[in-house]
């Protein structure tokens, strides 16, 4: 059932962000989830100050498939009570990274972060070295991780 409420099946799905940036968040693949697979997709406004609960809550009143949590630090700093939310609510979530899964959350996807500090290690050595920062490559992270808890 968890498997079928995450994957291609789920028709409404709400992503979580934070309010300061909903310019960002605003094409968070909207068009394209809507376009193609037919999904729909309503932003959730996380705040520090308040109405997270509220918000997630009245997104579950209707008929859901499951949340998607945006990279920020609100979410960051409110992991346990998302974690707790979308438990009460069943509402199957996908987080940005493995410390909400090793924290209760249902699965996460996300770029491994051990492998973005070892990387922005080379960086510093070149520049050590003598390198311009303006000159070393502009990466995307290259592994990405899709942690399931084990339990």
């Amino acid at each position: 059932m968890r498997r079928a409420a995450a994957g291609r099946s789920c028709q409404r799905r709400t992503f979580a962000r934070r309010t300061r940036d909903v310019h960002l968040s605003l094409g968070y693949g909207r068009g394209h989830a809507t376009a193609t697979l037919g999904v729909e997709l309503s932003p959730i406004n996380v705040q520090v100050d308040g109405n997270t609960e509220d918000a997630v809550s009245e997104f579950a009143r209707d008929r859901n498939d499951g949340m998607i949590v945006v990279v920020s630090s609100t979410a960051t700093i409110q992991r346990d009570l998302l974690i707790k939310l979308a438990a009460r609510y069943r509402l199957p979530a996908v987080y940005p990274y493995r410390f909400f899964v090793d924290a209760g959350g249902l699965m996460s996807y996300g770029p491994n972060l051990l492998d973005g500090y070892r990387r922005s290690a080379s960086y510093v050595d070149r520049i050590l070295k003598g390198e311009k920062p303006a000159d070393l490559p502009v990466q995307a992270p290259t592994k990405k991780r899709r942690p399931l808890p084990l339990t």
